[in-house]
């Protein structure tokens, strides 16, 4: 992500403990399905690309859902993947002027570490800058923790069979 004017992006770091497989983990997280679960509260739905399933390195998946009371399209692709343990989403379509969401996961002490990275640039200057110190950033972190919330709920129980059933 080009950064022309070395202004300190916004990154947002989510670590969450999950007592399941590592593969678990990672399926559920790049699920399509789950992902519509997680953000049900935004009415969010998959429009355009990948609609459903796990998506994979090279494809593109378009959003749209109700934040802050706006109608919004986002659309995003996996630019980097390396199953179990890595894949990195950027949007190429949206709101933000730019982000970069790296999802990493590890294995420690039989758990499944899964952290989350999210850079992001806002448009329109010092506006969006003023904004993200605000609200935005809070409100991001927020939605990140509901959504990884549901992905521990489901990988710790049976529930992760609905959505990957063929999975570990």
């Amino acid at each position: 992500m080009r950064n022309p004017k070395n202004i300190t992006l916004p990154v947002i770091k989510i670590i969450t403990t999950i007592n399941a497989p590592i593969e678990r983990c990672f399926d559920l997280s790049r699920s399509i399905d789950l992902h519509m679960v997680s953000t049900k509260h935004t009415n969010e739905i998959a429009i355009a690309g990948r609609t459903s399933g796990l998506i994979e390195l090279n494809e593109t998946v378009t959003w749209r859902a109700k934040h802050l009371s706006v109608w919004q399209t986002l659309s995003s692709l996996i630019t980097e993947f390396k199953a179990p343990y890595f894949f990195v989403d950027e949007m190429v379509a949206g709101a933000f002027k730019s982000f970069r969401h790296e999802h990493h996961f590890e294995t420690q002490a039989g758990s499944t570490v899964m952290t989350d990275l999210f850079k992001y640039k806002s448009p329109l200057g010092f506006v969006g800058e003023l904004f993200n110190t605000l609200f935005l950033t809070d409100y991001m972190r927020r939605l990140f923790e509901k959504r990884n919330a549901v992905i521990k709920e489901y990988a710790e129980s049976e529930e992760w069979r609905k959505i990957i059933p063929q999975s570990v």
